[in-house]
């Protein structure tokens, strides 16, 4: 049995935080992972997906030649070289994080599948081992929905769809959140013919309806097919081709494509570690409990990343950590401090924080609200990026910024802006003094603010 201060399940962006502070104790510290090193970000997530926005973008403007005034006649996709770029960042990243660990004194990186034997005692490998503290990060995977047939044909998630050597003729994403639009356009921009089923009758339900309107209007225009309020109701497997039958609008039709690519949720990977043997409590969807240090029911062992529920985000799973080790070395963060931040990576992306114009009404809250086209923002037109619009939220009351929701170009970069104003609690009048940098699409933020009108 081998005993370690401190003993992290899982490699995902929470671990680096941790190991950021914990190896300079000189402490003892494990690092257990059963899969590849540096978790979903690195491996399936943010790192190549976004190396992908990125060779998909540079397509796209490519093709938009004679718009800026050049001519870009007989362009070529080489779909190789764009994963041969997909892969080496990251797996950049992941050796690098490997490397780091692998050779820094104090640190122990077990590779194998955790698996707890009691509260504070997990065997790997036939290896016991113990510790004074834990730290559960091994965040979630792709789910799929109940579909008759689904598994009897080779769907894609997430992490399988990196690995195609070529572009699908037609791709059919079952669901239309996040991860699924962010692809849709992607393998659109690279050529595929690309159809959404969205069971909702709103594409990305958890935005407000003239965002998730914007997003389907734009990708729409890119050539995706999009259908809303529309129910999987069986797949077929033929001899060169998937057969996709869906309900919509109260009468049957069918899809035919070579790939599918689920995108309808996640589960999280607590139903791996055996907590039966432990204290730990999980909830009805599996997420841990842990309270507002990220603490589980079990003094000592945290939870940190997806796993918790708390975000499911990169950004998110980072500030757990922050909040660990705040609580390990009396600093004063916890959850409750947490202004929710998202971005959206599709061209152009979006980025919100705070409350959604739905929730801001709900809250009871005297809500005011301002609104700009990006078409009507100079850079945005000088750029020919003219997509999305600008929609802030204030407290009538305490003029405080309730929430925002930046759809266009720099969206996800102007957003933190926005961030940093909530968090401080500065009001949108002295925002509104604040001089920006001329031309930016970020400078005309302030001036949105003079269009403030109550929601009635």
């Amino acid at each position: 049995m081998t005993h370690f201060a401190h003993l992290i399940i899982g490699t995902g962006q929470a671990t680096g935080t941790l190991l950021g502070k914990l190896i300079p104790t000189n402490e003892t510290i494990g690092v257990i992972e059963a899969d590849k090193v540096g978790g979903s970000c690195v491996n399936y997530g943010c790192t190549p997906t976004k190396t992908l926005v990125a060779s998909a973008k540079a397509f796209y403007q490519a093709k938009r030649g004679d718009f800026y005034g050049f001519h870009s006649e007989n362009l070529t996709l080489d779909f190789s070289t764009v994963r041969d770029r997909m892969n080496s960042i990251r797996n950049g990243s992941s050796n690098g994080l490997a490397s780091w660990m692998n050779n820094t004194p104090n640190v122990t990186l077990i590779m194998g599948k955790a698996s707890f034997t009691g509260d504070k005692k997990i065997k790997v490998n036939d290896q016991t081992y113990t510790a004074d503290n834990i730290y559960i990060n091994i965040g979630t995977r792709p789910s799929a929905p109940p579909i008759p047939g689904l598994d009897t044909v080779n769907w894609l998630d997430s992490a399988r769809l990196l690995d195609l050597e070529n572009i699908p003729e037609h791709l059919i994403v079952i669901g239309g959140g996040y991860i699924g639009v962010e692809f849709a356009q992607v393998y659109r921009r690279f050529g595929a013919r690309v159809s959404i089923i969205q069971r909702n009758s709103q594409l990305m339900p958890r935005e407000d309806k003239d965002v998730a309107d914007a997003i389907k209007e734009f990708i729409e225009n890119e050539g995706i097919t999009i259908y809303c309020g529309a129910n999987t109701t069986n797949i077929i497997q033929k001899s060169d081709h998937k057969e996709v039958e869906i309900e919509i609008n109260g009468a049957s039709k069918t899809l035919s494509g070579d790939q599918i690519l689920v995108a309808a949720g996640r589960t999280p990977n607590s139903d791996t570690l055996n907590l039966e043997n432990t204290g730990i409590k999980t909830n009805t969807r599996g997420f841990i409990e842990v309270d507002t240090y990220c603490q589980t029911t079990v003094e000592g062992v945290f939870a940190v990343g997806d796993v918790n529920g708390h975000g499911g985000f990169t950004h998110t799973a980072v500030n757990d950590a922050e909040i660990v080790l705040d609580r390990l070395f009396e600093g004063g963060r916890t959850l409750g401090d947490r202004n929710m931040v998202y971005g959206l990576f599709t061209d152009p992306p979006l980025g919100r924080v705070g409350l959604t114009e739905k929730e801001a009404i709900k809250s009871g809250k005297k809500v005011l609200k301002a609104i700009k086209p990006m078409s009507k923002i100079s850079r945005a037109k000088e750029m020919g990026e003219t997509n999305g619009f600008v929609k802030i939220l204030v407290d009538a009351e305490t003029d405080l910024i309730l929430g925002a929701s930046i759809l266009g170009v720099g969206g996800d970069e102007i957003i933190n802006m926005f961030a940093t104003l909530i968090h401080s609690n500065i009001t949108y009048k002295e925002y509104r003094k604040v001089v920006l940098v001329h031309p930016t699409v970020s400078e005309l933020m302030p001036w949105t603010l003079d269009g403030l009108q109550e929601i009635k």
